[in-house]
């Protein structure tokens, strides 16, 4: 379960000081987030996103994938740590999270921990941010929720997932069944 740890605003330099035991720290809007390790289904799903973001963007060669732990942050009471995210290759050459900010294409793989601070908290905060695309990927009703920064509600895929960044020659098409299989 997600849960704040206090009722006082936390800042990056704060949670940055935490130690490392194992938990994922987040902050939004300076309420602090701490969620346990992910569980092993869904590690298997992030390693797919990444391996099929991966091979699209190099193809592209104007992005980068990544998978957290990271620390991304736009001001002093936010950092997360999306599953997965890609972002322009400019930001990826630094090497620097504090330079990553133009984040394209983010997936979140729901958790029963997470799931209502993904769905609500960080999405809110992506959109406001304008995230180009946050994929909501759900295992247990293998569907994907597709938000872009001005959407009210999310378009729900039960097939496929396509993701066409501008400029690119072909989209990436993921299929539900192979994201979700158990082989």
């Amino acid at each position: 379960m997600v849960m704040p740890l206090s009722s006082r605003a936390w800042t990056v330099d704060m949670v940055l000081a935490l130690p490392s035991d194992g938990n994922r720290y987040e902050l939004v809007d300076g309420d602090l987030l701490v969620t346990p390790a992910p569980r092993a289904r869904h590690q298997e799903i992030v390693g797919r996103l990444v391996f099929d973001l991966t091979i699209a963007c190099r193809a592209d060669g104007r992005f980068r994938t990544w998978a957290s732990p990271a620390d991304i942050s736009w001001d002093d009471t936010t950092l997360v740590q999306p599953d997965v995210f890609v972002i322009p290759i400019e930001d990826a050459l630094t090497r620097d999270w504090a330079r990553m900010k133009v984040l394209v294409l983010v997936a979140e793989v729901l958790s029963p921990s997470t799931a209502k601070q993904d769905r609500e908290q960080k999405r809110r905060l992506y959109q406001k941010h304008r995230v180009g695309t946050l994929w909501l990927v759900d295992a247990e009703t293998k569907t994907v929720e597709v938000w872009t920064p001005e959407a009210l509600f999310p378009t729900i895929e039960t097939e496929r997932v396509t993701w066409h960044p501008p400029g690119a020659p072909a989209p990436l098409v993921i299929q539900l069944a192979e994201l979700f299989s158990d082989g």
